[in-house]
């Protein structure tokens, strides 16, 4: 059985714990978990008990971040890190470049060398803010054609948003297994070990490494008790440890470089855990649209299925936004996004289909592929999607052939050196709104 198919096998019928900020508990084996107390003086079955802390110990009850691990081996058990090579990995503060009012699109990233695994893949586009300083974000593609062989990655300076857009995952991490497609999203919180295996012979999408606060189910407002993401469809992993004794490689992101160190057994060996610091995979497809059904288009605000908070009220570290299938009904509306200058930035992908205010096909806007409207940069639909919208009939449409989604983010993202000159950045991306005539009539 190949690595794919084992993957695949694997994958399927996980169970899984749902709900967004509960406090989860799993154990692998009958008694492994504990029962009125964190840290007896002899952890059931031999195991050793160990929190992980994903927030201070005095934040607020609500704001809390912490899972009790127990495991085979404790996590103090390695040798020593040693630097090694970023690859193609950057961490903010962004240098290599200044940051670009001009609005920049860039098509997929090129076929991987073979070989290339999820980590070896990930290829960093741009961010902001500083990583030591918990605050900011940045903006990854990936691209794999192998699963993670005895390997196993950590990222200590913020979580991870990964969002497929081709090829499944399995992602094998300290709490349990996860699987995500296109169309799902997946959390890995900071600090957590985890470990991505194939479901296909390629993968590729997109992370957001989020530094700031961790990301939460944004409030609801005037909105209600209902609506966008629902907290029950969140899902958490339940216990499943891996118990081998051969060399794995252990990969920790650090104040933006990349330390290795080579343990003697396989670090995924908790075998009970409780708590809230945990990974989820959500499907993208069940998000509860919310629109006007009378006039105009609403702020893409109302897409938002999580937010990381800032100091501001109001004022995201950094959103994730969907652009979901969903009906269009507004009278005498435009109907596709409006033309826009914005405080915020925005990084903009496409899992799957066309997005409803860009033309799709070779040099267009295509799944894979990323456009960036800094903060104040103007943008909105090109003049094909403006002409077609101004004279269409309005009756009601169903959106439905296109899954998008948005990185937003209060401050500009500065392109990488990499990514300033790649060869798949489009070139002429201005040229969507060159032929916006001049239809004043006084």
């Amino acid at each position: 059985m190949s690595g794919i198919e084992q993957a695949r096998k694997t994958a399927e019928g996980l169970e899984h714990s749902a709900g967004f900020g509960n406090q989860h508990s799993s154990e692998a084996v009958p008694g492994a978990l504990p029962h009125g107390r964190n840290s007896p003086q002899r952890a059931p079955l031999g195991l050793y008990a160990e929190q992980l802390s994903g927030s201070a110990f005095t934040e607020p009850r609500a704001h809390n971040r912490r899972s009790w691990l127990y495991r085979i081996r404790p996590s103090a058990a390695h040798p020593p890190f040693r630097r090694i090579d970023n690859g193609t990995v950057r961490t903010a503060p962004f240098t290599e470049s200044v940051p670009d009012p001009n609005r920049l699109r860039w098509d997929p990233l090129p076929e991987p060398a073979p070989g290339t695994d999820f980590l070896s893949g990930l290829w960093t586009l741009g961010g902001n803010g500083d990583a030591a300083l918990r605050s900011g974000m940045a903006v990854h593609l990936y691209h794999a054609n192998t699963a993670m062989t005895d390997r196993v990655f950590s990222d200590s300076d913020g979580e991870l948003l990964i969002v497929p857009e081709q090829g499944g995952l399995l992602l094998r991490t300290e709490l349990g297994l996860l699987r995500a497609e296109p169309g799902h999203v997946a959390l890995i919180p900071r600090g957590v070990r985890f470990r991505v295996e194939l479901l296909d012979a390629t993968a590729r999408g997109y992370v957001c490494e989020n530094y700031g606060q961790p990301f939460v189910l944004p409030e609801l407002g005037p909105i209600g008790a209902n609506g966008l993401a629902n907290a029950r469809d969140f899902l958490a992993p339940v216990a499943a440890y891996e118990d081998v004794e051969r060399p794995v490689e252990v990969v920790n992101k650090f104040c933006g470089n990349l330390w290795s160190a080579t343990y003697d057994h396989s670090p995924l060996d908790v075998v009970a855990w409780h708590g809230n610091h945990t990974p989820y995979v959500y499907d993208l497809h069940r998000f509860n649209v919310i629109g006007s059904i009378s006039y105009d288009h609403p702020d893409p605000s109302i897409f938002t299925v999580l937010t990381s908070p800032s100091d501001t009220p109001g004022l995201a570290g950094v959103d994730f936004v969907v652009f979901a299938p969903r009906w269009l009904v507004g009278e005498d509306t435009f109907r596709p996004p409006y033309f826009h200058r914005n405080v915020m930035s925005e990084y903009m992908g496409l899992i799957e289909g066309a997005y409803d205010a860009k033309t799709a096909g070779k040099g267009g806007f295509v799944p894979g592929g990323g456009s960036l409207h800094n903060m104040m940069s103007a943008h909105g639909p090109d003049r094909e999607t403006f002409d077609r919208a101004s004279s269409a009939e309005l009756k009601p449409q169903r959106i439905d052939d296109g899954l998008a989604f948005m990185f937003e983010t209060r401050w500009p993202v500065t392109a990488t050196g990499q990514a300033a000159t790649a060869g798949h950045l489009q070139h002429g991306y201005d040229d969507v709104w060159q032929g916006l005539s001049r239809n004043f009539r006084p």
